[in-house]
């Protein structure tokens, strides 16, 4: 059975972006395959956190998963740090990635841009074997991604090559990639050049926004010139923003979207974007809101690191037998 892995990191308050992008599409994987969702909290060490806000994000993303429509007896939920395989294979593979791909690495780069050399942590520079760990530890066939994150699965393929080369061709699983085809990247109301990503309170939808929040960041968004709606991201970036928004959330194509939005009014044409995220989003909200005050996803979260612990285990067992580590358990 195919295995497909994805998990999102608790930092900041996700966005209309993160529903779109991951979210919405989780349960779906559910009839694919075998699925492993988790909460990368340990990657959410690399960069300043404070303690009670992790765990408060921590909270609301497991709630979160569960409001998206996933179900634990279908999907294996858990937090990264409850899993100890994930640190301890994480020990081994960074000894097969080099620092010269790792400096290159995009995100490494713009986000110790502009920070001085002494307060990088390592942890931001080797972000990308924890995160080959993750992908391996589960077998996984399928990753889906951003396409901010497609890197970082090519690498681990790179690394999944180089440990198979040495040491078996059955000692990895190589994992795939996948990219929404709609929606894949939702843009900044305020700025649509740039990423919906957590930190523009004015630009992004938060999850936990209230209704009438919601409404007026829309009715505010930066459209373009000229009244025509069509899509084109270089010339009409702030509407064609507004259609990948409608087209994913209603899951229809651009061109369907284009078509039903002819003839209409730029206010008019926001009015029913604002109504159609609103739709999707009050129920996700009112779920989710039950989920976190009955403290269900604990359990939950529980029962999917006991599961993650006894699948990780047999991949580390694996690893740690191929590179010559001694079983003293035998």
């Amino acid at each position: 059975m195919t295995r497909i892995l994805s998990g999102i990191k608790p930092t900041g308050n996700l966005t209309l972006g993160n529903y779109i992008g991951a979210l919405k599409h989780f349960k779906d994987f559910q009839e694919q395959g075998e699925v492993f969702i988790f909460i990368a909290d340990l990657h959410a060490l690399t960069l300043p956190i404070d303690p009670e806000v992790l765990r408060q994000n921590t909270r609301d993303l497991a709630a979160f998963y569960l409001a998206s429509g996933l179900d634990p007896e279908k999907t294996t939920i858990f937090v990264q740090s409850a899993v100890p395989q994930h640190a301890e294979l994480n020990a081994i593979l960074q000894n097969y990635l080099y620092m010269g791909e790792l400096s290159r690495m995009t995100q490494f780069k713009e986000k110790s841009a502009h920070m001085k050399d002494s307060a990088i942590g390592l942890g931001l520079f080797a972000y990308p074997v924890l995160m080959a760990s993750d992908i391996v530890l589960y077998d996984a066939d399928i990753v889906p991604v951003g396409e901010d994150q497609v890197q970082h699965v090519e690498i681990t393929r790179d690394l999944v090559n180089r440990m198979n080369k040495r040491y078996g061709e059955k000692t990895l699983v190589l994992p795939n990639y996948k990219i929404n085809k709609v929606g894949a990247r939702i843009m900044s109301l305020s700025d649509p050049t740039v990423k919906m990503s957590k930190s523009d309170p004015k630009g992004d939808i938060f999850l936990k926004d209230p209704v009438e929040v919601i409404r007026k960041k829309i009715m505010s968004a930066v459209t373009d010139s000229g009244s025509e709606i069509y899509y084109d991201k270089e010339n009409k970036p702030g509407v064609s923003n507004l259609l990948t928004i409608y087209a994913s959330l209603k899951e229809i194509s651009i061109e369907e979207a284009v078509a039903h939005f002819q003839g209409y009014r730029y206010g008019d044409f926001k009015k029913e974007i604002a109504q159609t995220v609103i739709d999707e989003l009050e129920p996700f909200q009112k779920r989710y809101q039950e989920i976190l005050a009955s403290g269900s996803y604990l359990e939950v979260l529980r029962k999917g690191a006991k599961k993650a612990s006894q699948i990780a285990e047999k991949t580390l067992k694996r690893v740690q037998n191929a590179v010559g580590l001694l079983d003293t358990d035998e």
